[in-house]
């Protein structure tokens, strides 16, 4: 079989590439190993663990939460397969949706690995697909740590941790990044105890540090225990369950153990040599402005690339790396791709941080402002929290926006939007929020950018 392009991969990146394309006039074939396309988001990463994310949170708000709205309640107890088989359901809805799209935009579909043979050809099974053009975007996998023996059981990566069969009486997280909080925090609101081991003395990596400090101490007043600074040297499963070898300290015996170490990038079994590819140093693609390889006529985006591994990320990239080929032109904006940690308050950030700003030498001015001082937030009960505008000082241009807070996920898009369109704090703050809502809390941090919040 012959195609115009091929995409090597259905995660997010992928198939949104692989529809752009079709979407454009191009016979576009995608080549993806797994029976349910949408990748690791899909199947099992971005959207189960949200899934258990809300029904954790409703449950918990059953033990805590409602008796101070007036509603009173007992008896309530945790069907974990119920919920298990509720996460399970909405991953093959949105599955089920990459697949009709797929045929609807009339994309040939591949099942099996692909690996190449020359720049134009591509082997799966025992096909051999020719295209004009490729486009790599295999995503990532789980990084392995030294001295850990997986069994994908008792010791295992975040795949396994969504898929429990019981609630883990001990729980420990390898690595206190966004998967390792969010994860831990569905098995805390479930029952769990939970120790988070990082060997940073730090959590959260890369996030701004004011907001970082602040999900720390809430975090700890939730419940979950932090082992900072701490160097895992092994962990095995036991009869019993697992246990976790640290460097100077006492092991920990537990019942399961999640590796959260960070993703590396994925290129297993692709014969990357055969089409005159080669990875750098921590197993990327190098690849230019408009997202070609060395070899002129394949592509690489996603999580096997530079830059932050994030679903969307790689959807803005799939998008501009069709429409590059197609009309000459695609242009992703990094200075505005958001990162969002769905935590309780939510976490997100767009943009500088102010440490990155320090460290560049810029001038800036800050603006922050608490949901505590929202009506729309004490009307919901959910008042932890910040938002916080860094904006040029000379310029008043927005640089970075940061928050943690109630729904920070969904309101970080306005951020992004205010980045992408080059505006000012001014600019913000003379925009009309509806009353009473969250967002009226960035229209106040922007007034705050000036020394002038409202409502305070």
């Amino acid at each position: 079989m012959k195609h115009d392009l091929l995409i090597i991969g259905a995660g997010p990146g992928g198939y949104i590439a692989a529809i752009r394309a079709a979407q454009l006039g191009l016979n576009v074939a995608c080549v993806e190993k797994e029976p349910r396309l949408g990748g690791t988001c899909l199947r099992v990463g971005c959207i189960p663990s949200k899934a258990l994310l809300e029904s954790s949170e409703k449950y918990l708000e059953t033990q805590h939460a409602l008796a101070a709205h007036g509603i009173k309640i007992s008896g309530a107890e945790l069907d974990l397969p119920t919920m298990q088989a509720r996460k399970d359901g909405v991953v093959k809805s949105l599955t089920d949706g990459v697949a009709f799209l797929f045929k609807k935009n009339k994309i040939t579909r591949y099942e099996g690995n692909a690996s190449f043979v020359s720049k134009n050809t591509v082997q799966v099974g025992d096909q051999i697909i020719e295209a004009e053009r490729i486009i790599i975007a295999t995503g990532s996998k789980a990084a392995q740590l030294r001295g850990i023996e997986f069994d994908f059981d008792r010791v295992g990566t975040s795949t396994e941790a969504l898929s429990y069969p019981e609630v883990p009486e001990h729980l420990v997280i390898i690595g206190a990044g966004y998967i390792g909080l969010e994860i831990g925090s569905v098995w805390k609101r479930l029952g769990s105890k939970v120790t988070v081991l990082e060997f940073l003395p730090i959590i959260l990596p890369g996030m701004d540090g004011e907001i970082r400090d602040e999900a720390f101490k809430m975090l700890k007043k939730q419940g979950l225990e932090f082992r900072l600074g701490t160097k895992v040297t092994g962990a095995r499963a036991t009869e019993k369950g697992a246990i976790v070898e640290i460097e100077g300290s006492e092991p920990i015996e537990c019942d399961r153990v999640l590796v959260a170490a960070g993703r590396l990038p994925n290129t297993d079994g692709l014969n990357l040599a055969a089409a005159g590819l080669a990875t750098d140093e921590k197993g990327r693609i190098s690849v230019d402005a408009h997202y070609r390889t060395q070899v002129e006529n394949i592509y690489a985006i996603g999580d096997v690339i530079a830059g932050p591994m994030l679903a969307h990320k790689a959807e803005e990239e799939g998008v501009a790396c069709v429409e590059g080929i197609v009309t000459g032109y695609g242009h992703v904006n990094y200075d505005a791709i958001p990162a969002v940690a769905y935590t309780d308050p939510e976490i997100a950030g767009v943009g500088k941080t102010e440490e990155q700003l320090k460290e560049a030498g810029i001038e800036y001015k800050k603006g922050t402002f608490p949901f505590i001082a929202n009506g729309r937030a004490k009307a919901i009960a959910q008042t932890q929290g910040k938002v916080k505008i860094l904006a040029d000082a000379r310029t008043d241009r927005i640089l970075g926006v940061h928050i943690i807070g109630p729904r920070a996920g969904d309101l970080i898009a306005e951020a992004v939007a205010a980045i992408e369109f080059g505006a000012t704090a001014e600019d913000l703050r003379r925009t009309s929020h509806a009353h009473p809502t969250l967002a009226e809390c960035l229209k106040e941090a922007a007034f705050a950018v000036e020394g002038a919040a409202l409502s305070m």
